[in-house]
């Protein structure tokens, strides 16, 4: 399908763009103006302005980043010639400095002189308190978050100056500051926010769907829920790194449906920047040279093959590792994602060499040690199994279920493979009905320790192969307040060694980010949230 490029962003940026878009030479002032507007064309939708309501897209993420500030932020590294966010790099953000309690136990902001809303009000420490509190008590996907750095109550939120707010931890929590850094933790005006509140709805929820009351770099000009987002910079703002501005003084936020339309766009010129087109489309647009490809492993991420651990015959440990033994690792990593990634298999180790997780993982394919294993486990004959993944994911998902049905049938296990609609793929995940089956997970904080509390233990959603491991369950809860450093990584790998020994689930894979842009666009960064940060990118 080719995109008219009179007609196609006629509609969606015309007030903004559509003099460029239509072929007509324009006039500097012009020139200028569109060369300071940012386009990003996207398959998803923002459908909501406040990131923590059930049901909102991941794409209100990035948004929030951009139009709320938070207490504190992540620095970024580069990694292989690209950026990517920092985890072990925390700064102030609306807060100009931060002092850390010398027994770990708490935090004080101090906030930036000069910050202000969009509305132009000053920030004061009970727009903090106001916003902290909302974030762990409002019914919203922000508690369960902030709970993973012990931040769940009110009352560990104290005013303490005029300008200053403490936040008290029970004991110390290696991702408290972390989690005040995630879009959930977003600091709202809360005198504007409160005109909108009622008995009902004390957190001003509703109002806050669709419109915002924050202080970030950047002001929501236009909002068309499902369709389009424009904004605009916030030329008062003083909260960056180094407290200068962004460099885009526009940025326009399209969905577009058809991954082929939106790379279309990118190469023709009429948009810069796409996160989310095929990954069989990316080569070719490399090849072609038109635009420029950043393509980054998704660093916080994975693809995995889950074991339902409570169903037989997955529930014994020799049949996961015999299915692991037979599975044609780099031909399923070439043909669901041509090789662009980091493989998460091939490991030589016994045991896990370090505290990093994700890691490659000692994961071969060996059919003779896994007909063994299946004879030890009294299957010799093997057995009849369904293998699953969701409709979305079918593009990387269908070519590698073809060769986990073919390469399994060599040790007598039958595979059929079922293609399920989103929906019911996700009741039947949380249901733990499905034996077998395909899924992927990020971390936004991936600490080893986080990692493995949030996909490897208890009885909750992200727990897909609901394993019950007592020595992971312990090690996963101590590690968050584990201190020494030392302790820290041995736990880890003791944890990642088990994950090995035990094969809940196989770690396939960490897939490409790849970031489809103008060639004259700078800065892009990978961001915990998988979602374009404005504030990075620039121009020529």
């Amino acid at each position: 399908m080719k995109f008219n490029r009179r007609q196609g962003l006629k509609g969606a940026i015309g007030a903004a763009a559509g003099a460029w878009a239509g072929g007509v030479a324009p006039r500097p002032a012009l020139a200028q103006s569109r060369a300071e507007t940012l386009r990003q064309v996207m398959g998803g939708t923002i459908n909501t302005l406040d990131p923590t309501i059930p049901g909102g897209t991941r794409e209100t993420y990035g948004l929030a980043m951009s139009t709320y500030d938070r207490l504190a932020s992540f620095g970024r590294k580069q990694v292989g010639g690209a950026w990517v966010f920092d985890l072990e790099d925390i700064r102030g953000e609306l807060a100009g400095k931060v002092d850390r309690a010398a027994d770990g136990r708490g935090f004080t902001f101090h906030l930036r002189d000069g910050a202000t809303w969009h509305d132009g009000s000053p920030v004061t420490a009970e727009d903090v308190k106001w916003s902290l509190d909302r974030a762990v008590l409002a019914k919203s996907l922000a508690p369960t978050q902030l709970s993973s750095g012990s931040l769940t109550q009110a009352g560990q939120f104290r005013i303490v100056g005029e300008r200053s707010v403490e936040v008290q931890l029970e004991k110390p929590d290696r991702l408290a500051l972390a989690n005040l850094c995630v879009p959930f933790a977003m600091m709202i005006n809360s005198r504007l926010a409160k005109q909108h509140a009622t008995a009902e709805d004390p957190w001003a929820q509703a109002w806050l769907k669709e419109n915002t009351a924050g202080g970030g770099a950047y002001m929501v000009e236009t909002y068309r829920p499902g369709q389009q987002v424009v904004l605009k910079r916030n030329d008062a703002w003083k909260n960056g790194a180094d407290g200068a501005l962004p460099f885009f003084r526009r940025v326009i936020v399209q969905t577009v449906p058809e991954a082929a339309t939106r790379a279309n766009l990118i190469e023709r010129g009429d948009a810069d920047l796409a996160i989310d087109l095929q990954a069989s489309d990316v080569p070719g647009l490399e090849r072609d040279g038109k635009v420029k490809i950043v393509s980054i492993p998704q660093t916080n991420g994975f693809n995995a093959v889950i074991f339902n651990t409570r169903m037989a015959p997955f529930d014994d440990a020799r049949v996961r590792q015999a299915v692991a033994a037979a599975m044609p690792y780099e031909d399923m990593f070439q043909a669901a994602l041509f090789g662009r990634g980091r493989g998460l298999f091939g490991a030589g180790w016994a045991e896990a060499p370090d505290a990093a997780f994700p890691q490659p993982m000692p994961l071969r394919t060996d059919l003779d040690r896994a007909r063994r294993l299946l004879a030890e486990a009294g299957l010799r004959d093997g057995f009849a199994t369904t293998f699953s993944f969701s409709a979305s994911a079918a593009p990387v998902a269908e070519p590698m279920a073809a060769l986990v049905k073919e390469a399994l049938a060599r040790i007598g296990i039958q595979v059929t493979i079922q293609k399920l609609p989103d929906a019911q793929m996700t009741t039947m995940v949380v249901e733990k009905r499905l034996p077998f089956f395909a899924e992927s997970g990020t971390a936004w904080l991936p600490a080893t320790d986080y990692f493995f509390r949030t996909y490897f233990t208890g009885e909750q959603r992200w727990n897909f192969s609901s394993w019950n491991n007592a020595e992971i369950n312990d090690l996963a809860q101590a590690l968050r307040f584990e201190a020494d450093a030392a302790k820290y990584a041995s736990g880890c790998r003791r944890m990642i060694t088990l994950l090995a020994q035990e094969a809940p689930q196989l770690m396939l894979w960490q897939p490409n980010h790849d970031a489809a842009m103008a060639r004259d666009i700078g800065g892009y960064t990978y961001w915990f949230h998988r979602q374009v940060d404005y504030r990075d990118l620039r121009r020529g």
